[in-house]
């Protein structure tokens, strides 16, 4: 832990955002994200962009105040209009989130990126982290899986145009409703579930909590068409090395495929919050969201005590 005592949170763990406390009770919370398109269309990529930067302040249990804009761009390769319209998605996803962009900083570069710098804030007390997951609580998820899949099949022209719209509606939509919501319902613990798949950051929350999770892979919602592309191999290397990371820790049930274990390792963009809840709150939680959300929530298995074997069981 830094030496100052003001942080309350910095990289020596494994929570979403940086915590730095203010004067009284309240902390600022921060966090940055940036990458290369994973879609065609350019205000489409700068939405979901923003949505995935913003994601980690809520799933913090935080407040987004405001923005700042990362960018890289070939500014000799490519139209400067499609700079444009990936700003513009950036700052539409903003508004929906209630916050401004006012500045960031920008480089030529040969690929294009973009992200953002998001500064929210927090009471210190009522902060939600990854590292206080209890036995006993039921897991929570948000979102279905599959975008690292689909984002692959796209640039291989292997998606159909449904798919493609049905996965960027996914990465677009904002997690303000579930972090909302497991606030007022009493989550234990969360984290979002992005570039290191369900199984990376189930396991980081398994780490830090000090506790082993149970789940079963016919409970995990997965957006249509991706075990058709995962069996045929449409997989990204990035959820190839979050299964090759996570192996070891997670006991498979002997009925999966080779393939079942890589959707449930696969790398997601803007995905849904993994949360842990006493079970008595699930059920209230799951209707209030589901009767609110495009997407359906859905228990996804339990915490058990740290059997200080594998840390996952996969069934």
């Amino acid at each position: 832990m830094s030496e100052d005592e003001r942080v309350v949170i910095d990289f020596h763990g494994v929570d979403d955002a940086a915590v730095v406390r203010l004067d009284g009770k309240e902390a600022i919370v921060q966090t940055v994200d940036f990458f290369a398109p994973i879609v065609d269309n350019p205000y489409d990529f700068g939405q979901i962009a923003a949505a995935n930067s913003i994601s980690d302040i809520y799933a913090m249990g935080a407040t987004p105040l405001f923005a700042l804009n990362i960018v890289a761009f070939p500014r000799n390769d490519l139209p400067m209009r499609i700079l444009s319209e990936i700003l513009q998605g950036g700052i539409d996803k903003a508004k929906e989130a209630g916050i401004s962009i006012v500045g960031g900083h920008s480089i030529d570069d040969q690929e294009p990126k973009y992200g953002l710098v998001v500064t929210g804030r927090a009471v210190v007390d009522q902060l939600v982290k990854n590292s206080t997951a209890c036995a006993g609580d039921a897991l929570i998820l948000t979102k279905p899986l599959g975008t690292g899949i689909i984002a692959t099949a796209i640039k291989h022209g292997e998606a159909e145009e449904n798919l493609i719209q049905e996965a960027t509606a996914l990465m677009t939509t904002l997690n303000a409703l579930a972090a909302e919501l497991m606030i007022k319902y009493g989550a234990s613990a969360a984290t979002d579930v992005t570039g290191f798949g369900l199984l990376g950051h189930l396991l980081e929350m398994c780490e830090a909590s000090n506790v082993s999770a149970e789940i079963k892979f016919d409970q995990l919602p997965f957006i249509g068409g991706t075990a058709t592309l995962a069996e045929k191999g449409v997989v990204p290397n990035g959820t190839k090395r979050n299964l090759d990371h996570a192996f070891q820790q997670v006991e498979f049930g002997d009925s999966l495929q080779e393939y079942e274990h890589l959707m449930a390792a696969d790398a997601q963009t803007s995905g849904g919050l993994l949360i842990a809840m006493p079970e008595e709150n699930v059920s209230p939680f799951i209707s209030d969201f589901n009767s609110k959300s495009p997407f359906t929530a859905c228990q996804i298995g339990v915490f058990h005590p740290s059997s200080g074997k594998k840390r996952i069981s996969l069934l």
